[in-house]
């Protein structure tokens, strides 16, 4: 059962990635213009209400608009994806696991996520002894200023 599960994943994770790149296609956005124009000029030809013209136009602008943002988010994205990647392989103690994050499926994504979770935990308690012992030193250090002063 769970190897079907993760078959079916993938395939939607791959139809995502291709449903992804096509409507954030240039060709795309001018097909759906066409399409839109020829369903605007197409409607004039009928004896509509001006609130169907209204909702045909806004319908016409809310589609266009799907293939505007996408456009933009793949290019934020990509772009995004390459100053992390920079960043990352330039720091030489930096974990190469992230390198192409987006390229990775949901399931290792969550794996890395839970990994970095871990570890900024461990980070925290490690952060909490150290600030004991910085504590403590800063009391027993300033408890000798106090000794000094008084002589």
């Amino acid at each position: 059962m769970n190897k079907i599960y993760n078959h079916t994943e993938n395939i939607f994770e791959k139809l995502v990635s291709i449903a992804t790149t096509i409507l954030g296609n240039s060709i795309s956005f001018i097909i759906a213009l066409c399409l839109v124009l020829f369903w605007w000029i197409n409607s004039l030809f009928y004896n509509n209400d001006v609130h169907l013209i209204i909702g045909d136009i806004i319908f016409g602008i809310t589609f266009l608009s799907l293939f505007i943002i996408q456009k933009s988010f793949n290019r934020f994205s990509a772009s995004l994806h390459l100053k992390i990647n920079e960043l990352v392989s330039s720091h030489e103690p930096a974990s190469n696991a992230v390198l192409n994050a987006e390229i990775k499926t949901e399931r290792e994504i969550t794996k890395l996520s839970k990994e970095y979770s871990d570890l900024a935990e461990q980070i925290k308690d490690l952060n909490e002894e150290q600030k004991e012992e910085f504590t403590k030193e800063l009391d027993k250090t300033l408890g000798e200023e106090d000794n000094y002063a008084k002589k």
